[in-house]
């Protein structure tokens, strides 16, 4: 028979494995009686498990849910697999540091054999340029509890550039908490405007209560990721672009295919393709296909051709100038 403190380990194993256990079946599984599986559980109890008894000719036992957070014990892959997200933890969340404390705490506690493959797994999160605004945990967790509840969402809902001033008062529909491009976004029904709307989450500051419970509408697009990328195209719900173009380049087309998204690739030879690509505006599109260092043939619209030649000018400009731009400090 095992050591008590070996046996309350795998009794504490078992129950975290599959949601209810028959007291007659984890003492097959242990190999003692019921009558002591009842006295492990009542010790796992006192180190601070919620572990639940079900009554009945069948009565088993739930690991369920508690006032705090006991001791936890994670299989090998649980293990390895906890560590790589906490390395590599959304940014932009608030949780950067707390993420970096758990990793220490979970990483001191791994067999020798885990930290080993741990540490050869070395996450580096580079922020971009210009980092994006710091979303507050709190936020999120309040967000995230009124889309999971189903209840109506009121919170001010702050501008670009608006100095500090308070956020215009919005009324939604919670649907959906997501991350695009290294931001926090509410996907919601505005209930005022009567229009599926995306909401940054660093300009939401919650009100509380929240309001009534709802019926979940149903989301168009297909479902939430189609949803986003569609309204992040600018499309507002056509599947499109506002603005879009076709182009024959002076380049093959596996030299274009990967860096064009949503864009059309069509191989015309060996050193020629059709590329159709979409933008917010003719000139950004112009611009985009400019990036490619190859010689193009602009197959329409005459808007693009437009944007090109505004763009032509602008370059020319800029080469032709001799101003100097000089450091303040020279």
């Amino acid at each position: 028979m095992q050591k008590t403190s070996s046996r309350l380990l795998s009794l504490l194993s078992l129950l975290q494995a599959r949601r209810d256990w028959p007291g007659a079946l984890l003492a097959e599984r242990l190999g003692i009686s019921p009558r002591t599986v009842r006295r492990d559980v009542d010790r796992l109890r006192e180190l601070g498990y919620p572990i639940v008894a079900a009554k009945g000719p069948d009565g088993g036992y739930r690991l369920d849910a508690g006032t705090r957070l006991p001791p936890l014990l994670f299989d090998d892959e649980q293990a390895v697999a906890l560590a790589i997200a906490l390395q590599a933890a959304p940014t932009g969340a608030g949780i950067e540091e707390a993420a970096a404390r758990a990793l220490t705490t979970v990483r001191q506690v791994m067999p020798a054999r885990l930290r080993h493959r741990i540490d050869a797994l070395q996450i580096t999160a580079v922020e971009r340029y210009v980092p994006d605004p710091q979303v507050d945990s709190a936020v999120l967790v309040s967000v995230g509890a009124a889309v999971r509840a189903r209840e109506v969402l009121r919170f001010d809902y702050a501008s670009p550039g608006d100095g500090g001033a308070p956020g215009t008062p919005r009324r939604v529909e919670p649907h959906h908490l997501v991350t695009w491009g290294g931001r926090w976004y509410l996907v919601a029904w505005d209930l005022d405007r009567e229009d599926w709307r995306t909401f940054r989450a660093d300009r939401i500051a919650p009100r509380a209560p929240t309001g009534p419970r709802f019926t979940p509408r149903e989301l168009p697009g297909g479902g939430v990721a189609a949803f986003v990328a569609d309204r992040f195209r600018g499309s507002g719900g056509s599947g499109d672009w506002p603005c879009r173009g076709e182009v024959i380049l002076g380049v093959p087309a596996a030299a274009v295919s990967p860096y064009v998204h949503d864009g059309v690739v069509e191989e015309l030879g060996p050193d020629r393709c059709r590329l159709i690509l979409g933008s917010w505006s003719w000139v950004g599109l112009a611009a985009s296909v400019g990036r490619f260092d190859a010689d193009v043939e602009v197959v329409g619209p005459a808007a693009l051709k437009d944007a090109f030649a505004h763009l032509a000018r602008r370059y020319a400009d800029a080469s032709s100038s001799h101003d100097t731009i000089r450091h303040p400090d020279a």
